[in-house]
């Protein structure tokens, strides 16, 4: 038996995501997010909320991205709303793992007339824009961020249910999990034993790529005004304030909105990576 069959799944998983350059520049894009929000207070030069400067400034070399419209340090906004993104993508995508891949999980294992019920019902949402069905969901809670992350989430469970019910589909019929069924185990724990950990896989890589489409969905609510406080350093909210001044000054503009297009970008090649890396149907060895 040769050198390639003898590896294990995990060490064949890091080999691939090891050469795949996509996924290191996705992963050099996220961890730089990732340090930015963690070293916000380190690395921004300004108090992103104080006035430093004459509205509407060049980059510089005191303000390397200029300045917004009431004169705040782009550049300090622009490293504190990493913060802010972050943490409401990653809420949101954990509200619509938690909801959306068990209920395609039973979907797919149960079959018949509740995995009718429950794919029907998903249609009946995925009909919907999701941007009215956010709407919708902030409107019947407070507005505030709270209610964007919530929002965000649940337009993002009707994904999940259905790549888990898919995946789930595929799995129940393996062999360990129709022996587990002939011994007598309980639908519940070969859900919990015998599937789910095949369905590990396709949440990470889903989860991945879901995050980029998260935090822009979350930058497009607060550029609505409903995520709460105009003045908290934010991507949606910093491009709020800039679009009325759009033919004086482009910069304030133009930083977040090249934040939000990098942790996009960052986010699906590292989710395209970890999906090549993972795929244990893939050979490209």
């Amino acid at each position: 038996m040769d050198e390639a069959r003898q590896e294990s799944p995990a060490r064949r998983a890091w080999r691939r995501l090891r050469h795949s350059r996509s996924a290191w520049v996705g992963a050099a894009l996220v961890l730089s997010l990732v340090f930015c929000a963690a070293a916000a207070p380190l690395l921004a030069p300004y108090n992103p909320e104080r006035l430093v400067a004459d509205p509407l400034l060049a980059p510089s070399w005191q303000h390397p991205l200029g300045t917004d419209s009431v004169g705040r340090d782009n550049l300090s906004r622009v490293i504190y709303g990493a913060r802010l993104s972050l943490i409401a993508g990653v809420v949101s995508i954990a509200v619509a793992v938690s909801i959306g891949a068990p209920l395609g999980a039973i979907a797919g294992y149960a079959g018949g007339k509740v995995d009718f019920l429950m794919m029907r019902s998903i249609d009946v949402i995925l009909s919907f824009p999701s941007l009215l069905v956010a709407l919708l969901v902030v409107v019947a809670l407070e507005p505030g961020w709270i209610a964007v992350m919530i929002a965000v989430g649940t337009i993002n469970v009707p994904i999940f249910c259905r790549q888990i019910r898919a995946t789930t589909l595929g799995v129940r019929e393996a062999d360990y999990v129709v022996a587990a069924r002939a011994a007598g185990a309980t639908p519940w724990y070969i859900l919990l034993h015998a599937i789910f950990p095949a369905l590990v896989n396709p949440l990470v890589v889903l989860a991945t790529l879901g995050l980029g489409t998260a935090i822009l969905e979350v930058a497009g609510l607060s550029f609505l005004g409903i995520a709460g406080e105009i003045s908290v350093p934010e991507w949606g909210n910093m491009l709020t304030v800039a679009k009325n001044n759009l033919r004086t000054s482009l910069w304030p503009a133009l930083a977040p909105g090249l934040a939000i297009s990098l942790s996009v970008i960052g986010f699906n090649l590292l989710g395209d990576g970890l999906r090549d890396a993972l795929d244990p149907h893939l050979r490209w060895d």
